[in-house]
């Protein structure tokens, strides 16, 4: 049996974030993901998951500066330390949120890059 997850970052846009818990198990989801909770308190996104009975299944890891475009730093060498900061932050999350799985965007290669292909 498939098993589904409402990703808040992109369903019930009409409610506040923290709000959409509650909007996700009245929908009759068990499981909620979204794309990154570093702008909330782990705690108090913790106490949303216990409130309404639901899991928390992904997150991503940060993926660098999303409102300039940037989709992930993974592939950019002059990022390093900022990515292993980021790894560290998204397991912080993921432990104390009980997350199992966390998404790395690797991000888009510089244009000045050479090809590999």
């Amino acid at each position: 049996m498939p098993k589904f997850a409402a990703n808040l970052t992109m369903l019930f846009g009409e409610l506040p974030f923290l709000a959409r818990f509650e909007a996700a198990k009245a929908a009759g989801f068990n499981g909620v993901e979204y794309l990154f909770p570093y702008d909330f308190e782990k705690a108090a996104l913790r106490e949303q998951l216990q409130q309404h009975g639901l899991i928390q299944v992904l997150h991503n890891l940060p993926a660098g500066n999303w409102a300039a475009g940037e989709r992930g730093i993974a592939i950019l060498p002059d990022r390093i330390d900022e990515f292993r900061d980021g790894v560290i932050s998204a397991i912080d999350y993921a432990k104390a949120l009980d997350c199992r799985q966390l998404n790395c965007l690797v991000g888009v290669a510089p244009r000045d890059t050479e090809s590999s292909s």
